[in-house]
């Protein structure tokens, strides 16, 4: 859950001032909180409104990129409807998109941003930006299932492109996949007789799930970022 943002980082952010400044405007009583004079150190939550001198804060939508471990059971949609939806666990101050879904029974690291752009470089398939999971599967791995499962499988009419596929032990492998079709290992797997046990992403372009605990949230690292727009021709 989200601690809020603040104040005096809010009305930077939002081109009010800097820091420094906001904490005088602070003291002197020139910011309010849903009506209530401010304190230093108080904190923005998501719905709070903000004035300065009486008149509203907005604040400016910073390019946000988070990396975050999804836990099984909850979805990848944005509709209030759903109980599980990831954005109501999540509860970021900033509105975000994901990028590449994840399974409702599936787990692991999943982007989030408010940068369109960056998220549709990502995501299109003819950029063969990778994305890597980790699988068990109920059964024993073969050659054969490795060898079929990197030369292409026969799903949803098409063929999956070739891949990297590398048996970790009896019932677990490794797969780096440059597509995103719907359910795309679990379907591959079907096809050749297997089931998914469990599936986790951990890996999407440079970006790595490394050892975040689930439900963890974090913003990348500016290295991790200017990589990542790299790696996307952006």
């Amino acid at each position: 859950m989200s601690d809020g943002i603040r104040l005096n980082k809010y009305l930077s952010e939002a081109g009010v001032c800097s820091r420094r400044a906001a904490d005088t405007h602070i003291e002197n009583g020139k910011v309010t909180i849903n009506g209530e004079t401010a304190v230093m150190g108080q904190k923005v939550m998501p719905g709070d409104v903000v004035t300065f001198m009486g008149r509203k804060v907005q604040q400016k939508d910073r390019t946000v990129i988070l990396a975050y471990n999804k836990p099984i059971g909850l979805t990848c949609t944005a509709s209030k409807a759903d109980p599980d939806n990831i954005f109501d666990h999540i509860d970021y101050p900033i509105r975000l998109q994901y990028v590449g879904r994840l399974d409702k029974d599936s787990q692991g690291l999943l982007l989030l941003t408010n940068d369109g752009d960056l998220s549709n470089a990502i995501q299109k398939s003819v950029n063969n930006h990778e994305k890597e999971y980790r699988v068990r599967v109920n059964r024993e791995i073969t050659e054969d299932f490795i060898r079929k499962m990197s030369d292409g499988v026969p799903i949803l009419d098409t063929v999956t492109k070739k891949c990297k596929v590398r048996k970790i032990d009896d019932r677990s492998f490794m797969i780096v996949l440059t597509q995103g079709l719907n359910r795309q290992i679990r379907r591959m797997c079907d096809a050749l007789g297997y089931r998914v046990v469990n599936l986790k992403r951990v890996r999407v372009c440079n970006v790595k799930l490394g050892n975040m605990r689930p439900g963890e949230l974090r913003e990348l690292s500016r290295e991790e970022e200017a990589e990542l727009r790299r790696i996307v021709g952006m």
